[in-house]
């Protein structure tokens, strides 16, 4: 009854930029946080970059100063703005929603499906 959503994903030149959104829609009644994580091929899925309901963020080292993460809490939506890219930012980039629904009185994680950011000349 819950779907995340992302997009934005793509192939860009090193330097570039690109912006992917993530949306979560469905019998949701609160949502405590959104994120970002990342998994290249072979290597473990990390955490980038997250955003709480209240606005705190968190960003990972690799790519602070690089990555932006914003909030639309309207829309249940988060975005990540990143710049500067490098071919090491090259993996499937997964969307996290921590969230409360109808159904249930605690907070559980919710996954998209991924998207591919593929950084290249």
């Amino acid at each position: 009854q819950v779907q995340v959503v992302e997009s934005g994903g793509g192939l860009v030149q090193p330097g570039g930029s690109l912006r992917l959104s993530c949306a979560a829609s469905g019998s949701i009644t609160s949502i405590n946080a959104m994120g970002w994580y990342r998994q290249a091929p072979g290597k473990d899925r990390e955490s980038i970059a997250s955003i709480t309901d209240d606005g705190t963020t968190n960003i990972a080292d690799s790519v602070k100063g690089r990555f932006t993460i914003s909030s639309d809490n309207a829309q249940n939506t988060v975005y990540l703005q990143m710049n500067s890219l490098k071919p090491e930012d090259t993996a499937v980039y997964y969307c996290n929603a921590v969230l409360r629904t109808y159904y249930s009185t605690l907070y559980d994680n919710y996954w998209g499906q991924g998207t591919q950011v593929t950084v290249s000349s």
